[in-house]
């Protein structure tokens, strides 16, 4: 399936509207903020296109209204955790400087999830880069990466996982978390890779576990 990118320009324009298909207060299942309370946005679009992604139907942003982002900041302000993750499809298709701004000026921390195939805009308290081999990040989102979690489905992934490690800061966090469908037989795998190589540690999509979204 070719994944489709149909947002308008003056949804990138000034950030001021956003495709959201999902919005949704629960816990952060991956990597290094597992388990934190904290509400999650899903942006429609995406050009990346990884064939083993489980939210293809978030891929086609004209399936989803543009939102006005105060009601995004007025969601998230109901919520006891003042804290919103940003994750797609591929949130940085879009302009965020709006977004995290308001979300600043009511204290609200902001976290973001993109494979950075993107130019970054917006306002972090941590940046989650995911970096995918179909569309690979742009260079000046290695630096800013708090935290670096490649998605691992073979054995060639941890090759491109050290690829991607030497771009990072040196105080990044750095995660293999195993493609959902291939848990079973990639677990082992990346258990003694990370044995080998204890710079890295495991991410699992706990919230997967814990049936919570």
């Amino acid at each position: 399936m070719k994944p489709l990118q149909t947002s308008s320009s003056s949804l990138k324009a000034d950030g001021k509207l956003l495709p959201v298909m999902e919005a949704f207060y629960s816990l952060q299942g991956e990597g290094f903020n597992t388990g934190q309370a904290a509400y999650f946005i899903r942006v429609g679009g995406c050009d990346v296109g990884c064939h083993w992604c489980d939210i293809k139907e978030s891929w086609n942003a004209s399936l989803f209204p543009p939102t006005p982002v105060a009601q995004i900041i007025a969601n998230t302000l109901t919520c006891p955790a003042k804290a919103i993750v940003v994750t797609g499809g591929e949130p940085l298709l879009y302009n965020l400087d709006y977004l995290t701004q308001e979300l600043k000026k009511k204290g609200v921390k902001t976290f973001l999830e993109t494979s950075g195939s993107h130019p970054l805009s917006g306002t972090w308290d941590w940046i989650c880069l995911s970096p995918k081999r179909e569309s690979p990040p742009l260079d000046g989102i290695f630096g800013k990466a708090n935290e670096l979690k490649v998605i691992v489905q073979d054995s060639t992934d941890f090759v491109w996982a050290e690829e991607n490690r030497l771009k990072v800061s040196p105080g990044c966090q750095l995660y293999l978390q195993p493609e959902w469908s291939r848990r079973s037989d990639i677990m082992p795998r990346i258990v003694q890779y990370i044995l080998d190589s204890p710079k890295w540690k495991i991410s699992l999509q706990s919230h997967k576990y814990m049936r919570i979204p």
